[in-house]
């Protein structure tokens, strides 16, 4: 059989056919992460991320159900084999699909970067840039009061995390009341004055509120330098988050619920946010948010991915991070399960409030299949209107990424600068 020469690359590589797709349900205490692998005759495979929180299952059924459009065609294909699985389920759209498509789609591009033995950036045009600077998420639990959630944003600073994000807002939806909302404002208040001014504020809407009370609570916000105001309102109606974003001041970011270009291109018509947040398990994988960020470039939008999953998203996300000019920021973990270390080979280099992009070949991540049956699947519901939002990490979660110290071989109990704790982040009067 002839090789086939990709010029300028590292390795030579046979031609190859799929033989199967896999999928592996890993517990995570808040949600069951889902890896997808695809399987070569080549010697070769590759690995994705699925992960569609509450729907676990369903979407690992619907990537087995991917085998018949994928089985016995070359791996390399990649754009031919969304194509014709994105036209062929008819329906079209929807996290089930475009969650399955991912995790796919992740494993074809790992094996592509195998086999020419270079990163998934490299196969889409070269990095931009060595690192991305990241805000944290999860730094929070189990915070209750503003004091503790003020103690556990030192914490995080002192971690070297320069934005923290965080959902303020209790079990309120679609309304809120006075008390309510001064006791999200007072925590707000209490995290900006422990970290000072050069933090980054990332509040968190989850979709919540309807119009009215979103637009009360981003007139709030404006005593407030927060970097923006995430989902104020549910996804479902782009017009009216533009009218909210036409009659606030505080930026607005969204998008972690839309799941193709498609759906991006009425959001990016109207104007609907500053910041964009796709998905790389969600909205179709590399491919389809790199389209996605090519739009959002056109129209001087930020790229910031919702990034909240487990490690082979992370590094899926990184791949695209490293090639896309208007990426901004990327969301962060700050700890997760201790079993994170054992399920994968995961390695993130963490330094300065930036994860580095990284060089090995394909997405540089692999699982580990013995490990994840140690965690099986469990049953999760969703948190975010019942009060137990903070509630997001087990009492041992841990830090999973390795930060300058470590490489060095050093304890890293302070890894990162703490910043100003000077003045409160409240803004004057005009």
């Amino acid at each position: 059989m002839p090789r086939r020469r990709s010029l300028g690359t590292r390795k030579f590589y046979a031609p190859m056919k799929v033989t199967s797709i896999q999928t592996f349900l890993c517990q995570a205490y808040r949600t069951n992460w889902v890896f997808v692998k695809v399987t070569t005759d080549g010697g070769l495979h590759g690995v994705g991320e699925a992960t569609l929180e509450m729907r676990e299952p369903t979407v690992a059924q619907a990537c087995r159900e991917l085998e018949r459009y994928l089985v016995g065609r070359d791996p390399h294909d990649i754009e031919a084999f969304w194509h014709d699985a994105y036209r062929d389920a008819y329906w079209r759209g929807g996290p089930v699909l475009m969650s399955a498509l991912a995790g796919v789609e992740m494993a074809l591009w790992d094996i592509k970067g195998k086999a020419l033995g270079v990163p998934v950036w490299q196969l889409l045009g070269g990095k931009v840039r060595d690192r991305v600077p990241c805000y944290a998420n999860g730094w929070f639990a189990p915070a209750v009061r503003p004091d503790e959630f003020a103690e556990k944003a030192k914490a995080a600073v002192a971690q070297g995390f320069r934005g923290l994000k965080w959902d303020p807002f209790g079990s309120a939806y679609m309304n809120i009341g006075k008390r309510e909302l001064r006791r999200a404002l007072d925590c707000i208040a209490a995290v900006a004055s422990a970290v000072g001014p050069e933090v980054d504020i990332l509040v968190e809407g989850h979709g919540r509120f309807n119009v009215p009370t979103a637009v009360r609570i981003a007139h709030a916000l404006e005593d407030f330098d927060v970097t923006w105001f995430e989902e104020p309102i549910p996804p479902d109606d782009p017009e009216a988050l533009a009218e909210i974003k036409r009659r606030v001041k505080v930026p607005i970011a969204g998008g972690e619920r839309l799941y193709s270009r498609w759906d991006y291109r009425n959001y990016l018509r109207l104007g609907c946010a500053d910041f964009i947040q796709p998905d790389v398990s969600h909205a179709g994988g590399i491919g389809e948010v790199r389209k996605i960020a090519a739009m959002a470039e056109a129209h001087h939008i930020p790229v910031c991915p919702h990034n909240p999953s487990g490690p082979v998203a992370n590094a899926a996300t990184l791949q695209i991070a490293a090639c896309a000019p208007n990426f901004f920021l990327l969301e962060t973990m700050a700890s997760d399960v201790t079993h994170r270390r054992d399920v994968s080979t995961e390695t993130v280099r963490f330094e300065d409030g930036c994860m580095h992009i990284p060089t090995a070949p394909g997405l540089g991540i692999d699982i580990c299949e013995e490990a994840i049956a140690k965690h099986p699947y469990e049953p999760r519901d969703l948190r975010h209107y019942t009060g137990a939002l903070t509630q997001i990490r087990p009492p041992d979660a841990t830090s999973y990424f390795n930060t300058q110290e470590q490489a060095r071989g050093h304890k890293a109990d302070n890894p990162g600068p703490r910043a100003k704790k000077s003045a409160p982040r409240r803004r004057a009067e005009s």
